[in-house]
């Protein structure tokens, strides 16, 4: 039986990346004097690297392996991640990321049908949190029993501990769970955690391999804007809970 529904947050709730983190990470750059620019493109390949310290860190190897941090490079790397954290809720906070198509929908069909939710997310909690209290104002983070974010487990995606942890934080079975995610180290994080696993491509995903996923939509759907799937069969023109309870009765 369906008992909750577990969210990626970047990509998935809203299309934060690319107009939120990517423009957050360029602010964060030019108030410490740093001459780096990630652009669109740049971006989406950083997006390869889950975590945003993981993706600063990553950056700084490969891609500027001559830059030398004042101090210690890890505190360099924490304090330049906790400045663009600041500005992407900055940015959140003006209404300018929404929440994707049929994400409020569903959330409130599920709260209706008494299914559980839950957000589990490499993004720190901050972050998190911050985008949930601007797009599902006045209830904002009391929508979620469990925010699962950041750096309260030791692996970031595709490891399962994120997903592991909301399991354990919610008090559930993975065969009583769907996520619904949008990338591919989302999608490998949540089936190693033993969830049926629904995936929303944005534009940075959607030429992506999600062969593994139960069922593959380019959105979640609203009346007035219907779900297309990709990948496996959408009753209808939005994924609602029956849906989410049909992919888990399938599987048993």
């Amino acid at each position: 039986m369906l008992q909750a529904l577990i969210f990626d947050l970047d990509g998935t709730l809203a299309d934060t990346e690319r107009d939120g983190h990517r423009v957050a990470f360029n602010r964060a750059f030019a108030a410490a004097g740093l001459n780096w620019q990630w652009s669109v493109a740049e971006y989406g390949r950083l997006l390869s690297i889950a975590g945003g310290k993981e993706r600063l860190r990553y950056f700084l190897q490969h891609d500027r392996p001559e830059f030398i941090p004042p101090g210690d490079r890890e505190a360099f790397i924490a304090a330049l991640h906790a400045d663009k954290t600041r500005h992407f809720q900055e940015l959140v906070a003006t209404g300018s990321i929404p929440l994707r198509p049929g994400v409020r929908r569903l959330l409130a069909e599920a709260r209706a049908a008494g299914i559980r939710l839950a957000i589990a997310t490499t993004s720190a909690l901050p972050s998190a949190e911050a985008l949930v209290r601007a797009t599902l104002a006045p209830e904002g983070t009391d929508c979620f029993d469990c925010i699962a974010a950041g750096d309260v487990v030791p692996d970031k995606k595709p490891a399962p501990d994120i997903y592991l942890y909301a399991l354990d934080r919610l008090g559930l079975p993975a065969k009583a769970c769907v996520a619904i995610e949008d990338s591919p180290h989302g999608l490998q994080a949540a089936i190693a955690a033993g969830l049926k696993t629904v995936v929303t491509v944005n534009d940075y995903t959607r030429v992506e391999n999600f062969a593994a996923a139960s069922l593959v939509l380019d959105c979640l759907g609203d009346p007035d804007r219907p779900a297309t799937a990709i990948a496996g069969e959408l009753n209808g023109t939005c994924f609602t809970v029956k849906q989410a309870r049909h992919l888990l009765s399938a599987s048993v």
